[in-house]
């Protein structure tokens, strides 16, 4: 099986996830992409029961698409969501053809060798990487590094899901940076300061 896996905190999932799995199933031509929302993200704030309404709701937002899948195998142990130890168990669990490639940002791939254990990381997965600003970053230091990727050539999108949390608290319509499934799940549980008119 060819996998890709796309990995976040998802909070909440939006539409321009949706867009950049779409584009990778299209044009790389995976079998699978396999959302992962990390249980306990490194570097940021920890709240239980705000993970498994992150994982709910990228269940609800990829549920109508064959290709996608969405994996729970962060929640499976308590610690913090690594990527290596995560990709190690994926090679564990499928029959995977070639390498795990890795959905990631240009912001985040910038910080890549701060990441744990990213010299044996670099050589379990290629990464496809997308661009999270509309200026273009040269790449190609991490290449010579041994960081195997391509720079997908997919227009910037500019939805953040800070963004969208700032507008949900502001109870300002969401309708269209957001699957309609996600956004009843937000106001139905009342989350990031959304707040039920009477």
């Amino acid at each position: 099986m060819k996998l890709c896996i796309f990995s976040g905190t998802f909070n909440p999932v939006h539409n321009a996830h949706l867009a950049v799995a779409d584009f990778v199933i299209e044009k790389f031509g995976f079998d699978k992409i396999l959302f992962i929302p990390a249980y306990k993200p490194p570097h940021k704030d920890f709240n239980p029961q705000m993970s498994n309404h992150r994982l709910a709701m990228t269940k609800l937002a990829v549920k109508n698409n064959p290709h996608f899948q969405v994996s729970d195998i962060e929640f499976m142990h308590e610690g913090k969501s690594y990527s290596y130890l995560t990709i190690l168990e994926l090679y564990k669990k499928f029959n995977i053809d070639g390498k795990i490639n890795f959905i990631i940002g240009t912001d985040a791939f910038e910080k890549i060798e701060t990441w744990y254990e990213t010299d044996k990381l670099k050589t379990i997965v290629d990464f496809i990487v997308f661009p999270r600003s509309f200026n273009s970053v040269n790449l190609d230091y991490l290449k010579e590094k041994g960081y195997n990727f391509v720079q997908a050539e997919l227009p910037f999108n500019n939805i953040s899901s800070t963004d969208l949390r700032e507008k949900i608290a502001r109870q300002e319509p969401v309708s269209e940076f957001i699957p309609c499934e996600v956004e009843e799940y937000i106001k139905k549980n009342e989350l990031y300061g959304y707040k039920k008119t009477t």
